[in-house]
């Protein structure tokens, strides 16, 4: 490093097109400019990249969530890491807030692939020194990787966005299905408040799902459900009429990841639910958004991380400070 200069100018932070005003605000919390680059398209599809600016022995990283067109932000990632590698950047750090495919993590049905696998081995074959990402749909997604993986947690930056609104004392925090109940548990210790869990049962492999029962008192509560994503929004319409008939007063629902797929903000729209809260993982048209949603910027987080993966500062004292 040359005389009086700073550790960030080392640091590099380069996008795709899957959510370049994220990776914007990234930079502006890290008081550096995002790295210059070339992504798009050629007539035939094929994705060309070309890094603008000098990355040798550089520290960097790639902002990139997988979400729609997701084979293409997907093929952009591995691009963009290749495109790194073969010009001599130090380390490559695959920034992921939205992990895609996430959903399919194991073999729950005969012949059928571990896709999110697939991706962690694509990823490392690329030439990815890291990742950070953001709520994982499963926490066994950081065992699929041979390198070193941050998983950071939005629970703390809902909590507050809830802390802040003061709802009476009678809120209970509900769990979506078993897999979020060690999420939603979390949640409820930060809000000070019981928790319930859904139980449901998935109906084929189009999403659809149908609640069977609600384990815990939902009773004259005001219910807060939790989930790592939203997708097409059925399960929460069918999640918060069940709770009310339960007897809950009024029902809130949060997740990390608004992928809002097909007819789902049309669901929300027309569901009970009182307000629908997210972060921007994922970025959110503009002209979807609804009087009922509430989007958290994530920024700060992920920028936070990043400067502490460049400074060798530990990310997890991030979520042990109140």
């Amino acid at each position: 490093m040359s005389k009086g200069a700073s550790p960030m100018d080392e640091l590099k932070v380069f996008t795709g097109n899957s959510h370049p005003d994220l990776a914007k605000r990234v930079t502006d919390y890290l008081g550096i400019p995002l790295g210059q680059a070339e992504v798009f398209q050629f007539s035939n599809e094929n994705i060309f990249v070309r890094i603008l600016e000098n990355v040798r022995e550089r520290d960097t990283f790639i902002i990139q969530p997988l979400s729609s067109p997701v084979s293409q932000n997907i093929l952009e990632m591995l691009i963009m890491i290749d495109a790194l590698k073969r010009a001599s950047a130090k380390r490559i750090t695959a920034v992921i807030p939205y992990y895609g495919y996430g959903r399919t993590d194991k073999k729950d049905q005969p012949r059928v692939p571990i896709t999110a696998r697939l991706i962690a081995d694509l990823l490392t074959a690329a030439g990815a020194n890291r990742l950070l990402t953001v709520d994982l749909h499963a926490a066994q997604i950081q065992g699929f990787f041979n390198i070193p993986v941050d998983e950071l947690t939005a629970l703390k930056l809902l909590a507050n966005y809830f802390k802040s609104k003061r709802l009476d004392s009678n809120l209970v925090v509900v769990a979506t299905d078993i897999g979020i109940a060690k999420r939603a548990r979390d949640l409820a210790t930060m809000l000070h408040a019981p928790l319930a869990l859904m139980e449901k049962r998935r109906l084929g492999n189009d999403g659809e799902t149908e609640t069977l029962n609600v384990i815990g008192d939902v009773d004259g509560k005001v219910a807060l459900t939790v989930d790592d994503e939203i997708d097409t929004a059925g399960s929460l319409a069918n999640t918060v009429d069940a709770l009310l008939e339960r007897g809950a007063t009024e029902v809130f629902a949060c997740a990390t990841h608004p992928v809002f797929s097909g007819p789902a903000i049309k669901t929300i729209a027309a569901s009970a639910v009182k307000e629908v809260v997210v972060t921007d993982t994922i970025p959110v048209n503009p002209e979807r958004k609804l009087d009922k949603l509430t989007v958290l910027p994530i920024a700060s987080l992920l920028g936070e991380a990043i400067h502490r993966i460049h400074t060798g500062l530990s990310i997890g004292a991030m979520f042990e400070q109140e």
